[in-house]
Parts: C-alpha cells; structure tokens; sequence
C-alpha cells in the first residue's frame, strides 16, 4: 500500500528535535532537503549544504539520489545536519 513512500525518523541537529516523514521513494535527496530547509528554517539559502546522514550505517546521501535507490527504508533514522 505504502510502496511508494517510506516514514523515516528524521533528527534535526540544529532544533534538537525529531520528526517522523513520509518521504517519497521517487524523490531526489536533494530536492527533500532544499522542502525541509525552507520548511524549518524559513529560508531560502540552498548554500547551506544540509546534508541527510543514516544514524544507523553513517552513510552519507548524495543530493542526486533518488531515495528508492539508497538505503533508505520504513524506520530509518535520519540526521540532518
């Protein structure tokens, strides 16, 4: 039913805060951090370089990978950073 979407926990260093999100698995990685940096931190600055790490392997994404493509699953634990 889900195929299409995986619910990650993400782990927002900067607001030591986490939340749960459904990111969609035909999504670039970059494309999802540039929705997040503007969503949490009202800005529009992509020279940030936010960078989405697995808490579990230490695997940092690539902005050009799509998410079905990584090792991004339902439960993975995110940082973002």
């Amino acid at each position: 039913m889900f195929d299409n979407k995986y619910l990650v926990n993400i782990y927002v260093l900067s607001l030591d805060t986490n939340f749960e999100v459904y990111l969609p698995a035909n999504e670039k990685v970059g494309n999802i951090t540039k929705l997040m940096n503007t969503t949490m931190f009202d800005s529009i600055n992509t020279d940030n370089n936010i960078k989405f790490i697995n808490a579990d392997t230490g695997k940092a994404y690539n902005n050009n990978d799509l998410i079905r493509d990584t090792d991004i699953k339902n439960d993975s634990r995110i940082l973002l950073i």
